[in-house]
């Protein structure tokens, strides 16, 4: 069955404008209640209009007609979504703005926040006040109080190893957790993620910490468009600075040992392979949250973005999988499908009408401009980096609302090439 011709998207386009201006020009709470302090068993019967009518609605929202594949059976996720990061549209989604806790991949918008504020070869020096106030439990890469770091080991240690330690001391370098999660929050409003409260810059669980499968998409958009995001959060192993001690002849070094991803469809695991196409992006696990995941993944052309929120399947590596399954869906259905919905752009983005706002940073953003060449492979670094397994290059869709939200034009919103390829086990 050939593509829908963009005529038939045009009232669902419309319908969206006019909800998605009457979101935007209102109270933030209207369209992202509060969050609660326990979060329920159940979606809300309403929930945010932000992207679509469709995504404020409890359950799973496809368009499902003649060519368009099922969805995948057995999933098990209290809330995913898939999406085609280039166009902008939402294929599909189950539970969308279904505020939830997000672990980890809370992370992403710590990234995306505080990565353009220093040059990569910065040092710092580790305090031990830099490292108070970390979670029971929490993940660690493995920072040494005295030591001295580069904001590129803090940035690994964040991404690969998704070390709190890591995060703690860049936040430190913010000017504290406290003024970091001001600024993750701020940037979040500036991103539409309305679903998004942030307590705690890492994403360990405290009270109220929320965002959403759409919220968490937002957010990966925002920070695939930064050169060093990209990077970093496609490097599949790393050499990490371990600590300084003497050697037999009396004389000080520093060795380094091996750091490597904890996505498992980036670096694979023992019933999970490496997933064809994957670039990224973030995981996360703890108590409150479960199992959590946003992936960007391209094949023939197509650039899609999954997130998957707790599932309920107790079995290993299962949010992998079902991410696995939608981002095979997601190939199949894309062209074919009418979307449900859509991600907005940065208000920012909106006011500059389509240039790239505060996420594309100087010195981030870089790369090829709207239609250029094809990324190309590129070498290996020199300094032990495995990157990952795909040329990827995104371009993000801008909406532009005209005449009082009643029409929607679509715009390209270039961003630089992924040139990262490693050869597979």
């Amino acid at each position: 069955m050939p593509a829908p011709k963009n005529t038939a998207r045009r009232p669902l386009l419309i319908a969206s404008a006019v909800l998605l201006s009457t979101a935007l020009t209102s109270p933030v709470a209207l369209a992202a209640p509060k969050p609660s302090t326990s979060p329920s068993a159940t979606p809300p019967a309403k929930m945010s209009v932000v992207g679509g009518a469709r995504l404020a609605q409890p359950g799973t929202q496809v368009n499902l007609a003649s060519g368009v594949p099922v969805l995948p059976k057995g999933l098990s996720a209290r809330s995913w979504i898939v999406s085609d990061a280039e166009s902008g549209e939402v294929l599909a989604s189950h539970n969308a703005h279904w505020r939830l806790a997000p672990a980890s991949t809370l992370k992403m918008l710590f990234a995306d926040t505080l990565l353009p504020k220093w040059p990569k070869t910065t040092e710092h020096k580790v305090v031990p006040s830099d490292l108070a106030g970390i979670g029971s439990g929490s993940s660690m890469v493995g920072i040494k109080e005295d030591e001295t770091y580069t904001v590129h080991d803090l940035w690994r240690g964040v991404f690969l190893r998704s070390g709190n330690d890591a995060v703690h001391v860049l936040s430190a370098m913010n000017g504290g957790i406290e003024d970091t999660v001001d600024d993750m929050n701020a940037h979040a409003q500036e991103l539409q993620a309305l679903d998004t409260f942030v307590v705690s810059p890492d994403g360990y669980d405290a009270p109220k910490q929320v965002s959403s499968a759409y919220d968490l998409t937002l957010i990966a958009r925002s920070g695939l468009q930064k050169k060093d995001f990209r990077e970093y959060c496609s490097t599949v192993r790393a050499k990490f600075p371990g600590e300084t001690k003497k050697n037999k002849k009396g004389k000080k070094v520093r060795e380094s040992f091996e750091i490597q991803n904890t996505n498992r469809l980036l670096a694979g695991d023992f019933d999970v392979p490496v997933y064809q196409g994957i670039a990224g992006v973030k995981n996360g696990n703890t108590t409150n949250a479960g199992a959590t995941f946003t992936g960007v993944a391209e094949r023939d052309g197509k650039v899609l973005l999954v997130t998957v929120m707790n599932p309920q399947k107790n079995e290993s590596n299962e949010v992998y999988k079902e991410t696995a399954k939608l981002f095979d869906w997601g190939f199949k259905a894309a062209g074919k499908v009418e979307p449900v919905g859509e991600l907005v752009a940065p208000r920012s983005a909106e006011k500059t009408d389509a240039q790239p706002g505060p996420s594309a940073s100087p010195g981030q953003a870089g790369g090829a401009a709207a239609g250029g060449s094809k990324p190309v492979a590129s070498a290996a670094s020199g300094d032990g980096t495995d990157g990952a397994g795909v040329a990827l290059g995104i371009a993000g869709g801008v909406v532009v609302l005209l005449a009082g939200g009643a029409f929607l034009v679509n715009r390209r919103w270039p961003l630089p090439d992924l040139v990262r390829r490693r050869s597979r086990p």
